[in-house]
């Protein structure tokens, strides 16, 4: 049996080697090694395939949460909304600013940030809500767009964790994660479902005189050479990065119905454990599983997680502890709003998720588990 892996990046790549290196050596040979035709190309593409009117490439996914701040022309102490269990860099970039963040909790069964608990902590310094697509599917958007209409407030969507997953509004109409929102951000960090091998990140909105103003950002604020009419930043995706995006986006969609089929497989062995709940697919986003994380109800997580590990099986727990309580974010709260949040920081464990995993793998982790769990 090969090494389980959380994330098999290295077989991936062998199955796309002959076109990635293609196009690298394409890259090195045009010496267009920043904004050159393959960012072009990319960009083009990816505004195809999320049919969304702007997408801008950006150095990583913190920088697109970061620059969709900055363009929308928040003042020092005004206040966004966002979850508290996820990653940091949802957060980091509302400090950076000088902005406050607002931590609230989030639905038990599916990860993603409450639109009640949005509700009610709007005030009259509120002026954007970040909702994050954690794991691999969409918040509750047409809940939360509604929230922002009635109070005049921005979405910016986190898709990092969710690129290519599709949401269902009540109309019927679809829309890809991170289109529906005032600007949508992601990252293309190896391990994201469209990762490159490098850091990288984009950020897409519909709105045109929005994009203007993000282009100018991202190339520290010129519209023209030497000309700064914004604060901006030095964020760019390299051409290497947007090549290696450009041969992988083709495949994103079969990416992600392999990583369906093996939260297939997980479903289908731990469906009925009494002490392990399997993750909700929502029903009105599709699900890509960036993470396919349980719930372990009977309070020895990290005794599994240890157990696994002396199985060689690779297994993490995405997040240990809570933003508000974080050191560098730390905000005093009644713990009394955050149920769901706590509940989950000591039940949650992800298994490896990614596009090699084989049926012996798979077997040889599901027998695991269910062995500690006896």
């Amino acid at each position: 049996m090969r090494k389980i892996q959380m994330v098999d990046l290295q077989n991936q790549y062998f199955k796309i080697k002959n076109e990635v290196d293609n196009a690298v050596l394409n890259v090195m040979e045009s010496a267009q090694f920043i904004n050159g035709s393959e960012v072009k190309y990319f960009q083009k593409e990816m505004e195809e395939y999320l049919n969304v009117k702007n997408v801008i490439p950006c150095a990583n996914g913190t920088d697109a949460l970061q620059i969709a701040l900055m363009a929308l022309g928040l003042e020092e102490g005004d206040e966004v909304i966002t979850a508290d269990f996820t990653f940091a860099a949802t957060v980091e970039v509302i400090h950076l600013l000088k902005l406050k963040s607002v931590l609230v909790d989030v639905d038990y069964d599916t990860f993603t940030i409450d639109p009640e608990k949005i509700r009610q902590a709007i005030t009259p310094k509120t002026k954007a809500i970040i909702p994050v697509h954690l794991f691999g599917q969409c918040a509750n958007m047409e809940e939360i767009l509604k929230i922002a209409k009635e109070h005049n407030l921005f979405v910016i969507e986190d898709n990092a964790q969710a690129i290519g997953a599709e949401y269902t509004f009540s109309d019927g109409s679809v829309k890809k994660s991170g289109t529906m929102g005032t600007i949508g951000t992601t990252s293309f960090f190896p391990s994201k479902n469209l990762g490159c091998y490098g850091d990288g990140g984009a950020i897409f909105t519909n709105d045109d005189d929005l994009a203007y103003k993000i282009r100018g950002i991202v190339n520290h604020g010129m519209y023209e050479r030497y000309y700064h009419d914004e604060v901006g930043v030095n964020s760019r995706l390299d051409s290497i990065q947007a090549a290696i995006l450009r041969r992988k986006l083709p495949y994103l969609d079969h990416y992600n119905d392999a990583r369906r089929k093996v939260a297939d497989h997980y479903d289908e062995v731990f469906a009925n454990h009494p002490n392990i709940l399997i993750p909700k697919r929502y029903e009105k986003s599709t699900h890509v599983f960036h993470q396919y994380t349980l719930r372990i109800l009977n309070g020895k997580r990290n005794e599994l997680q240890q157990f696994l590990a002396e199985k060689e099986i690779p297994a993490m727990i995405y997040y240990p502890v809570a933003l508000r309580k974080q050191k560098a974010y730390f905000q005093e709260s009644n713990d009394a709003y955050f149920v769901n949040t706590d509940k989950l920081l000591n039940q949650v464990i992800s298994l490896p998720m990614h596009t090699e995993l084989d049926e012996e793998q798979l077997k040889y982790i599901t027998n695991a588990v269910l062995k500690f769990m006896k």
